[in-house]
């Protein structure tokens, strides 16, 4: 009935995706090495079973360090944090702040050393 191009066709999935590839773009402007070893992806939900040595708290995103052959990887877990939100501009910003503290614990930095504006 509409064409795929029209905002009506985009899915509440569909423009997460875009939020966050929005802000790794941002992101990436600013850090490309940082971000280049990094692998990205969204999930609907936290996985249901918890690994030993979490406390369980992590239900909007994960970071996983890189291991043997297998680079970073930063999970954001899209229901959880559209639950948390009341419009898009506030779950962009969500994004952005996941992907920051995100990026920061996986090297060891403060969020405010890789994005000034993180938390506001």
């Amino acid at each position: 009935m509409f064409g795929v191009r029209l905002p009506q066709y985009r899915t509440s999935s569909g423009q997460f995706d875009d939020l966050v590839a929005s802000q790794i773009k941002r992101l990436a402007s600013a850090w490309p090495q940082m971000i280049q070893a990094v692998q990205f992806a969204v999930e609907d939900v936290p996985p249901l079973q918890s690994i030993p040595w979490q406390d369980g708290s992590d239900t909007t995103s994960q970071s996983f360090a890189a291991g043997h052959g297998t680079p970073a990887r930063i999970v954001l877990y899209r229901m959880a944090m559209q639950m948390q939100v009341n419009d898009r501009m506030e779950l962009q910003w969500a994004i952005r702040d996941e992907l920051v503290s995100r990026l920061a614990e996986l090297y060891g930095r403060r969020p405010e050393e890789i994005d000034p504006d993180w938390g506001l």
